[in-house]
């Protein structure tokens, strides 16, 4: 049973890696990809709100917006309900990317996918999404600065 977490872990990473490699003719590299589908499926919505979405600490978000919106993939607004927050949009180049992504994120999915039935596919998202629930317990106490007990 240990080795659940080690067996989602390859599996990101080698679908992470596949999408940096594909993605890097688009201009995009690193994760990109993650923020500008977010973006232009929630157009509008602050930093905080996608840091929750993608589970990523504010620092590297930072980065990634940075070299989005400095290579033309989004944009930043001024929220007119605080000031303090920018919300975040797609740019025509970041919406001109956005369908080859999720071309790409479906092809990932029937591959992961091939030999399962639609039950077991759907057994399988209800067991990871519960999984990825009780995790963002954690997540949300380490993120406010608390210590998890072992």
């Amino acid at each position: 049973m240990n080795d659940i977490l080690r067996e989602i872990g390859m599996i990101a990473r080698a679908l992470d890696s596949i999408s940096n490699i594909e993605f890097k003719e688009l201009d995009l590299t690193k994760g990109q990809y993650l923020y500008v589908v977010r973006i232009c499926e929630n157009p509008g919505m602050i930093q905080e709100q996608l840091l929750d979405m993608i589970k990523v600490d504010r620092s590297t978000a930072t980065r990634a917006l940075q070299k989005l919106e400095k290579n033309g993939f989004i944009e930043k607004k001024d929220d007119p309900s605080n000031k303090k927050n920018k919300q975040l949009y797609p740019t025509e180049k970041g919406k001109a990317v956005y369908p080859i992504i999720k071309s790409e994120n479906l092809h990932s999915d029937r591959v992961a996918f091939q030999g399962f039935s639609k039950a077991e596919e759907q057994a399988a998202h209800d067991l990871l999404q519960r999984i990825r629930k009780n995790i963002e317990k954690d997540w949300e106490l380490v993120k406010k600065g608390n210590k998890r007990n072992y």
